[in-house]
């Protein structure tokens, strides 16, 4: 059973680099360099720990509810990790403006996400306590898996850590009254609300039984669904016993989680070899660089994406002669431009579902506004009239393709009317990326404007970037996007990979 003593435990050295109990604790920095997180942040254990601490979070019943209606974490699971990964380092990175600008749009990003769950509760991501909530799991997953690994901190090694993510919270915003004050205090508070709040919600277990079961490939292994799917069938399972078995077991219990034979071991042992990477030259291993590998994609602007090109090339010529003695469905094949013909179902599944729960509604079109504001890095007053686009677009859509008045349009309502998606409202979301891109106002997107806009939001190289690109032009491309069907266009990878 898994209590506030488990937490407790010190050892007398500091653990893997980290400073503990060395001079005056005072002196460390919160942020950045020199910070307990610092140190942990490229630890390949603070993985399992980042999965569990999100488990943790899904089961308040708050952020369930938040995570079920509006984010893409089933649909676009990568995507989700690197936006995540990305705020992260600026919010505990050494500049304090980057700081102020990321927690600026988190609480934009939170303040639009407010609803209703399935038993008619009211849920605000901007609660105080459930974004308490999310910080103290963080901290206590990362406690957690140096104890899970045999390395447990120092009291004061702890202490500095707790430290630093009640600086976190209040560069949020938040009252520092909704966090205890003391570690001392923390760990009561985290046995009660684990004890009475937290719930066996619908956002866990689709984390637990679904997503590491289902999912998708990352960018950069997308051209190999054999390859992929044989190593999740082993790798899914695995990991989902892994942090089933790592939550704290009165929770587990009162949630009815299923426990596997030997699950406890497994769990210890993996996270004990992934300790092992501590011993490896500093700079090594950096979450960053593996997180950018994973969601490379082959066709980027990436140096990198050449070398992975030709890795796929040369196992396309591997599998072309695997497919003369087992013959294997054909590819598609390339239509007049170049491209692959979509259907519009596919279409559908891959960029206008964003949530991935079969249907298109106003959550999926918001969701696509949080991705290109946090792309482009947009603040006020940008950032609100995009929201607005798509809110207006959402309204269009829901009126011409919404037959049977539930509020939503599936696959098949779309599919069957086939409509055109470029009305009104899709050309002003068009505008304001043109917007966001003519950096001068000169009503014109030139060469460099149309690379950079590409490169930082999109990670591609612009298919036509030479001379000019007006407004009409730039809202067609992006308007035969949204309502085409072929696959050459640049905006691809951006709403529809994972």
């Amino acid at each position: 059973m898994t209590t506030a003593d488990d937490h407790h435990s010190t050892t007398t050295t500091g653990v893997g680099g980290h400073r503990g109990g060395d001079g005056d604790a005072g002196e460390e920095p919160l942020f950045g360099p020199g910070s307990q997180f610092h140190g942990f942040f490229n630890d390949p254990r603070w993985a399992l720990a980042m999965i569990r601490a999100t488990v943790l979070e899904a089961a308040h019943p708050q952020v369930g509810a938040a995570l079920i209606d509006s984010s893409t974490f089933v649909a676009h699971p990568w995507r989700r990790l690197r936006n995540t990964l990305t705020s992260l380092q600026r919010m505990f990175g050494t500049d304090d403006h980057t700081r102020q600008r990321e927690a600026a749009r988190l609480n934009r990003l939170h303040a639009r996400l407010r609803g209703t769950d399935p038993h008619d509760r009211p849920y605000d991501a901007m609660d105080p306590d459930a974004r308490a909530w999310v910080v103290a799991t963080l901290f206590e997953s990362t406690v957690t898996m140096c104890r899970l690994s045999g390395q447990p901190l120092e009291q004061r090694t702890m202490e500095r850590l707790y430290a630093e993510f009640q600086a976190f919270h209040v560069a949020l915003g938040e009252d520092e009254g909704h966090l205890p004050g003391t570690l001392d205090e923390f760990w009561p508070y985290y046995d009660r609300v684990v004890a009475e709040d937290l719930e066996n919600t619908e956002a866990m277990r689709i984390i637990l039984y679904k997503l590491f079961d289902h999912l998708p490939a990352p960018p950069v292994l997308s051209g190999f669904p054999a390859l992929w799917a044989t190593g999740r069938a082993v790798a899914g399972p695995v990991v989902g016993a892994i942090t089933v078995a790592s939550l704290p077991e009165p929770f587990r219990r009162r949630a009815g989680l299923p426990e596997l034979a030997g699950a406890q071991t497994v769990m210890q042992g993996t996270y004990l070899v992934a300790g092992l990477a501590r011993f490896l030259p500093e700079g090594w291993l950096r979450a960053e660089d593996v997180l950018g590998l994973l969601t490379l994609s082959p066709d980027g602007d990436d140096p990198r994406a050449r070398t992975v090109g030709a890795l796929r090339d040369r196992m396309k010529r591997a599998g072309a002669l695997i497919r003369l003695i087992a013959p294997l469905s054909p590819e598609p094949e390339a239509g007049p431009g170049g491209g692959t013909e979509r259907g519009a179902r596919e279409f559908f599944t891959e960029v206008l579902d964003q949530t991935g729960d079969g249907y298109l509604d106003w959550p999926d079109l918001a969701a696509m506004a949080r991705e290109l504001s946090t792309r482009l890095d947009l603040d006020e007053p940008e950032e609100t009239r995009l929201y607005e686009a798509h809110a207006d677009w959402w309204r269009e859509l829901q009126s011409a393709l919404d037959t049977d008045g539930d509020g939503r349009v599936s696959a098949h309502e779309y599919a069957a009317a086939v409509p055109s998606l470029a009305g009104p409202a899709l050309i002003r979301v068009a505008e304001v990326l043109f917007d966001v891109t003519d950096k001068d106002g000169d009503q014109t997107i030139d060469a460099d404007e149309y690379r950079a806009l590409f490169r930082t939001a999109f990670h591609r190289d612009a298919v036509d970037a030479g001379g000019t690109y007006g407004r009409g032009a730039f809202v067609n491309d992006f308007l035969s996007f949204m309502s085409g069907r072929r696959r050459t266009t640049p905006y691809d990878p951006l709403l529809a990979d994972a």
